[in-house]
């Protein structure tokens, strides 16, 4: 017993030591990290500015294509990911793209998304129009990729030319993917799934319960994808100057898996006119100095370019000044309780910003920004009940629906004024989402029993046991409730009747387009509509833009100027990717504990190639 003791003494405090050496190592590393930054920013000139004249513009984004950047809470001990360089807002680059078009000092525009994701197919979309409105400007256009992947493909195809490496890839993979459906596999582990949800079309936890995806599901998401797909072929097919069909026969006999020494696909993509031809790199680069010359400031042999970075910090800001102020205040990702992240609305956050713009007296009226498959129900309460503040005030409130605006979506939706939805916005999905997994099963099969003494009926019960008839109802009433306020809200918000909006609920989803004849939304328009719109309604004969990004501490702002100044990047992500990915196995874990019910839309995201 009394080596036992001494052994648990001693790791014990070889732990505390460990946790010590640990904790230390760590706050060394970061203050290193940031002392060489800060003695770099101070010694450096900063960036320098490239007089863009003659100069070919590459326009290259490495990250994901949002509506407005977010930063993780953990920003300040996240440098090596460098959050910031990973998002590229959408409103910057379509202002680079636009400036770029009407530079009589740019020749040409060199484009690369394969290192590019978007938030949906309505911003790969909206991206690929203005580079089409940029060649149709007359600057030529030229595409260069090692490999491309349907969206990246869609970039391309609005450039004049095409040009792939000879053992580069292309592949156009169109939409949609495949689900796993869990029912045999929770039965073999012996646990019992209760759907509670509500709408024959709400489909976020069906795979859970099922083996298969239901008649439903499969009918809304066909009216989803395909009229995307026919968008995105449409516009890849015209700027090729070839026939839709041709890329449809293309993505279904020559799919590329391996990203690279796709010899067929190429052959057969140059010989169809989807690309005009191969050229290495080295051939790349003499055929632009062939054809605009060499760069004389280079140390090495390369044609006149500008990267978008530069040539962004040279664009002219807009500085109209107003005292009536437009606020753009956006949801993007899932609306869950806390702050913002990335691909998280945080209902505290919005809630703040939705606050600080209606206790602005500057402010005349409120564009709501909506990009979200939907979320907690409380989340989307907050920021709902900010809004109704803000109109009490008489602060005009128009909302903007981007990719999504579906299920939480909508929700939060409902204080509008006026909604504009973009063409392949996808809304609606007005259901609820339950289904809570009890463990009763395996519990007796692994031989745990439970017992104790409780003072209320279910006042000991925990999803390690079963539902009897009484919660079962209980249950059921819950999401009943949920889904009757949810509709009620929408009915309301649109000057419908209950049984009107109840039609066109279910769970259901919508293409804009389809919404819109069904009175979910006003108007087919982007953000730019919405914005006029506000201050048409609002009767503004001056306003200002103002757009309501996330709140860093002075810290976090010193940090990101130091980062985006001196172009830091640092480290590996990898271990900080394996931990997220513990974190949430755990928060799914607690949530059997947990159960809730959710306004999420799992059947509204398109997965993009």
């Amino acid at each position: 017993m009394t080596t036992l003791k001494s052994f648990v003494s001693k790791f014990s405090l070889f732990l505390q030591k460990a946790r010590t050496f640990i904790l230390d190592l760590g706050t060394a590393l970061v203050l290193i990290f940031l002392t060489i930054a800060i003695v770099g920013a101070l010694f450096s000139s900063g960036p320098d500015v490239k007089d863009p004249s003659g100069r070919v513009l590459f326009i290259a984004p490495s990250g994901t294509v949002v509506d407005q950047e977010a930063f993780n809470s953990d920003f300040l001990f996240n440098v090596g990911g460098n959050a910031s360089a990973e998002q590229i807002q959408t409103r910057d680059l379509i202002k680079l793209i636009r400036a770029a078009a009407g530079d009589d000092d740019i020749p040409a525009v060199v484009i690369d998304f394969s290192s590019t994701d978007f938030a949906g197919p309505t911003t790969a979309i909206n991206i690929a129009r203005e580079l089409k409105a940029l060649r149709d400007s007359g600057k030529r256009v030229i595409a260069f990729n090692d490999r491309l992947s349907t969206t990246s493909y869609l970039m391309a195809s609005q450039a004049s030319e095409v040009w792939v490496h000879p053992v580069g890839s292309i592949s156009i993979r169109g939409l949609g993917g495949m689900r796993n459906y869990n029912k045999n596999l929770f039965e073999n582990l012996k646990i019992t799934i209760h759907n509670y949800s509500q709408g024959d079309f709400k489909s976020a936890t069906e795979s859970s319960w099922r083996s298969s995806m239901s008649d439903n599901d499969r009918m809304q998401r066909q009216a989803l994808l395909f009229p995307i797909w026919d968008e995105m072929k449409a516009l890849m097919a015209q700027g090729r100057g070839i026939q839709a069909d041709d890329i449809q026969s293309f993505a279904d006999d020559y799919v590329g898996f391996f990203g690279e020494a796709a010899i067929g696909n190429i052959a057969y993509a140059q010989a169809n006119n989807i690309i005009d031809g191969t050229k290495s790199f080295p051939e790349f680069r003499q055929y632009m100095i062939d054809e605009f010359g060499p760069d004389e400031e280079s140390e090495t042999e390369t044609y006149k370019t500008i990267s978008y970075a530069e040539y962004a910090r040279q664009i002219d800001e807009d500085l109209s000044v107003s005292d009536n102020e437009i606020a753009v205040i956006t949801a993007e990702g899932a609306i869950m309780e806390g702050e913002i992240s990335q691909g998280v609305a945080g209902a505290n956050g919005v809630v703040k910003q939705i606050r600080s713009a209606h206790e602005d007296e500057n402010t005349k009226a409120i564009v709501f920004r909506v990009n979200s498959p939907g979320g907690s129900i409380i989340a989307s309460e907050m920021m709902r009940d900010e809004l109704l503040v803000a109109k009490s005030k008489g602060i005009k409130v128009i909302v903007s629906m981007g990719d999504y605006a579906a299920s939480g979506g909508v929700y939060i939706s409902t204080p509008a004024d006026f909604i504009f939805a973009e063409p392949t916005t996808i809304t609606g999905s007005i259901g609820v989402a339950i289904a809570v997994p009890t463990l009763e099963n395996a519990m007796d099969y692994i031989g745990v029993n439970f017992d104790g003494v409780v003072t209320s009926k279910h006042g000991g019960w925990d999803p390690t046991q079963p539902i009897d008839a009484d919660l079962d109802k209980i249950f059921a009433r819950w999401g009943a409730d949920a889904y009757d306020r949810f509709v009620n809200f929408v009915a309301e918000a649109r000057s419908k009747s209950y049984e009107d909006i109840k039609a066109v609920a279910g769970g259901r989803v919508w293409l804009a387009t389809d919404a819109l004849e069904i009175g979910l939304v006003d108007e087919i328009g982007g953000i730019d509509s919405a914005i006029a719109y506000a201050a048409e309604s609002a009767e503004l004969e001056d306003y200002q833009v103002e757009y309501y990004g996330q709140a860093l501490s002075p810290e976090e702002m010193i940090l990101k100027e130091l980062l985006e100044n001196i172009d830091v990047t640092v480290g590996e992500t990898r271990v900080l990717s394996a931990l997220g990915g513990i974190s949430k196995l755990y928060e799914t874990l607690i949530g059997i504990r947990e159960p809730k019910a959710f306004l999420t839309c799992e059947g509204c995201l398109v997965d993009l190639d």
